[in-house]
Parts: structure tokens; C-alpha cells; sequence
């Protein structure tokens, strides 16, 4: 009896123990199933550009890799496998990788010569086109990190070849661009003693100079050349470009300001670049470019009027304004949360989709809760019909809209430098690839 007793004890425990358990993994799965289902409807589980590639072989479905995620909602596990829900939030950290105890995921680009959208790079960061490098964002890879890492290791590999030839007539490097990129290609080629210019079409920070006022940008613990280590995780962009103005000045770096890189071409021994001030030539040229490029524009009746902006660089200096700003994305609703949380403005948000689907869950959090409250009024499947001085016309669903305006802001992406990249004779991934192009130029080698 006394046995019974105790075998009936463990079950009932069993059961106290286990039926919780699995009412809510089984809650968890179906809902972590379900947000897979939507977002694959909207086409968000396909990534634009890294993404977590999982080993569906090795992952043992513990979930450290979801709970480790900054973005919240990138991973889930599906049938006992970790899997991508929202491929498109993801910017690359990394941690998921970082905390899988088995080794089944890492952070790439996958298969970049399926993408038109993605030059083709060798483990070096060069071009198809011998001697061409890129760093940075162009290349694919987000974070200030990523573009620290690939500025350093492209300029090692020219620094490499470099010793070969050498021409006092010449400079051995022209970087194009002063982000994160530019500036640790920079100080690596001052660590190799390469004789280099520095190109920055507007002044230092790259595409940081467009985040903004006071801005958290995602870093993790990275070493700059010669510098040494920025530990934290998070920096605001004033602390950031106040490093890279102190980097510049302490290490004279040979930088040149207010000077945009129209083209680049070729000469088979050299490169020629060419600016609005004149031309530069250099053996090698690393592209240190982001992907955003030149702001798209509306292409609507007075767009050209002077209240339309297409950065905003201090909310603060918005107030009691009637505001509009156009855009679903990341940077749209972050202009949106920072313009409505100044006093007295009237922000509308419009954009294309029927839902906020690309972009991060903390920006997803924030726009719903100031819609919620009313100070955004959204305006889905909407756009701009014209842009007139004291007003805009809105194309919506209900027919056209007209509302007081004293700004309009535009976010709706921009043109990358891919022109000017094909013009040089650098080959994208896609159709154009299976050319046989590729092996052609690899095949050459700058001596």
C-alpha cells in the first residue's frame, strides 16, 4: 500500500509538472508557427541582406539562440528547430551565434551570386574587377563591427601587394568614404605605411552623419586600428563622430572633405577618380560606401519646395508644427516616434503597405503605442499626391485628402552606387553572373 502510495504521489507530481509544461511549449509552438505563416505571407522571413543560417542537422531546439536575439522576433523554434521568422529585422549581430551551444548557426550573406543587388567579393573583400575593394554596408554586411573588420582586412591584402611595384608617381590606395569603413581602412593603411587619400563626399561618419540627433547605435566591442577598443555596445551618434573628429586629428589622417566620387575607371594599372574638384589616380581604390546612396525622391508636383527634407538630424527643432512624414521603414517611423514626442506637433505617417512589416520590434512597439495614444495619425496604403506651401494632397483609399503642412520629411530609401560599380566593371550576383564573366576576371591578378 505504502508503495502504491508513493507511485501514485510521483505520478500526480508528474502530471502537476509536466501538463503546465506542455500546455504552454504547446501554446508557444502554435503561435511561433503562425508568426512564421505571416510573415512568409508578407515575405519577411526571406532577408535582405545577412541573416542567421541555421544547421537544421546540429540544432538541438534549446531556443538560446531566440532568447539571446537584440531584435526579438528574428528566430523561433518550429517542430524542435530553430528557424527564421522575420528574416528581414535581422542587422547582424550575431549573438544568436555566439550562444548556440552546438555551433549550428552563424551570420552571413548566403548565397550572393543568386542576389543582383550584391557585387561579388572574394574572402578579401575585392571586386571582380582587380584591385577594386569594397567595405562597409555596400558589401552587404551591417554594423559598425562588420565594416571595422572588412576595412582592416582590405587594406592588409593591399598593403600585401602593394610591396610590389611601388611608384613614387602614385599613391598606393584612394578610399572612397569616411564611415567605420573608411576611416579603419585608413588607420590600417598608416599602420602599413601605404601612401593613401581619404574621399568623403560630406564630412566624417558616413551614413551615421544621417542618424538622428542623440541616435543609440548598435555597435558590440570592436578595436579600431590603431585606437584601441570601443567596449561598450552601445554608443550615441555624438559620441561616435566625436571619436572618429579625435581619430582623425590625432592620427592625421589624410582626409579630404566635400569631395564626391562621380566615377572610377579603370586603367588596368592604375585607377582614375573623379570628383566635382578634379581627379585622383591610385594603384587600388577600396569603395567604402553604404547602400542608401542618393535619396529616391517623390516625383510629384512641388516636391522641390524647401520644406522637404529627405534626413531628419534634430526632432528638437520641430515643435507645434503640422508634420508629414512618408515612409514605413525603420527610418521613417523613427523620424515619425521622434517628431510626435515633441511638443504640440501633429505627425501623420504614410506609407505603401497595409502594415509596419520592415522594421525592428522595438520601432514597431513605440509607433503603435503613439498611434494608440493619438499623437501619429498612420495612414497606410496612402501616398503623395502634391506638395503645396501651406498643405499636401494624399492619395488614400477614401480618395484624396487634404491636410495643413509645414514639413514634409522622405523616407523611402535611395539609389545605391551600383551604376557607377557596373560601369566599373564590377559583376553583381544574379542572371549576369553566370556569364562566365566571373572566372575571367578573377583569373587577374594586380601585381
Amino acid at each position: 500500500m505504502e508503495q502504491l502510495l508513493i507511485w501514485l504521489f510521483v505520478a500526480v507530481l508528474s502530471v502537476a509538472v509536466f501538463v503546465p509544461y506542455w500546455v504552454r511549449f504547446h501554446k508557444s509552438h502554435k503561435k511561433t508557427v503562425r508568426e512564421k505563416q505571416e510573415a512568409a505571407g508578407l515575405g519577411l522571413d526571406r532577408p535582405r541582406l545577412q541573416y542567421p543560417q541555421i544547421d537544421a542537422a546540429l540544432c538541438i531546439g534549446c531556443g538560446s539562440c531566440v532568447a539571446a536575439c537584440p531584435e526579438g522576433d528574428v528566430l523561433g523554434v518550429v517542430h524542435g528547430t530553430a528557424a527564421v521568422i522575420n528574416g528581414v529585422r535581422c542587422v547582424g549581430h550575431g549573438y544568436c551565434a555566439e550562444v548556440c551551444p552546438v555551433g549550428a548557426i552563424k551570420v552571413g550573406l548566403g548565397d550572393v551570386q543568386s542576389r543582383p543587388d550584391m557585387p561579388i567579393l572574394s574572402k578579401n573583400h575585392e571586386t571582380t574587377v582587380p584591385g577594386l575593394f569594397i567595405a562597409g554596408e555596400l558589401g552587404g554586411l551591417s554594423l559598425i563591427r562588420n565594416a571595422v573588420a572588412q576595412g582592416k582586412t582590405a587594406v592588409a591584402e593591399i598593403a600585401r601587394r602593394a610591396g610590389r611595384g611601388r611608384s613614387k608617381q602614385m599613391p598606393d590606395l584612394a578610399i572612397v568614404g569616411a564611415g567605420p569603413a573608411g576611416l579603419s581602412a585608413a588607420l590600417t593603411a598608416i599602420q602599413h605605411k601605404l601612401d593613401y587619400v581619404l574621399l568623403e563626399e560630406l564630412e566624417v561618419g558616413g551614413t551615421i552623419l544621417h542618424y538622428p540627433r542623440r541616435k543609440l547605435v548598435m555597435t558590440q566591442p570592436v578595436e579600431i586600428p590603431l585606437y584601441g577598443w570601443l567596449k561598450e555596445e552601445e554608443y550615441s551618434k555624438e559620441f561616435l563622430l566625436e571619436t572618429w573628429q579625435k581619430v582623425v586629428a590625432r592620427f592625421k589622417v589624410n582626409l579630404r572633405t566635400n569631395e564626391k566620387v562621380e566615377g572610377v575607371k579603370n586603367n588596368g594599372d592604375f585607377f582614375e577618380l573623379h570628383t566635382a574638384k578634379g581627379y585622383h589616380c591610385a594603384r587600388f581604390v577600396l569603395l567604402a560606401l553604404g547602400r542608401r546612396g542618393t535619396p529616391r525622391k517623390l516625383g510629384v508636383p512641388g516636391e522641390e519646395l524647401p520644406k522637404v527634407t529627405y534626413q531628419l538630424m534634430d526632432a528638437q527643432s520641430y515643435t507645434c508644427k503640422h508634420l508629414l512624414v512618408v515612409g514605413g521603414g525603420d527610418a521613417g517611423v523613427e523620424a515619425a516616434i521622434g517628431l510626435a514626442r515633441q511638443t504640440g506637433n501633429m505627425v501623420t505617417l504614410i506609407h505603401r503597405k497595409d502594415a509596419f512589416a520592415r522594421i525592428k520590434k522595438k520601432n514597431a512597439e513605440r509607433i503603435t503605442e503613439l498611434i494608440n495614444k493619438g499623437r501619429v495619425k498612420a495612414l497606410p496604403d496612402a501616398g503623395v499626391e502634391e506638395i503645396r506651401p501651406a498643405s499636401v494632397l494624399l492619395k488614400t483609399d477614401r480618395g484624396l485628402l487634404e491636410l495643413p503642412n509645414d514639413y514634409v520629411f522622405v523616407f523611402i530609401g535611395g539609389v545605391p552606387p551600383f551604376d557607377m560599380l557596373k560601369k566599373t566593371g564590377v559583376i553583381f550576383g544574379g542572371p549576369n553572373q553566370a556569364s562566365g564573366q566571373i572566372k575571367e576576371k578573377s583569373a587577374k591578378i594586380r601585381t
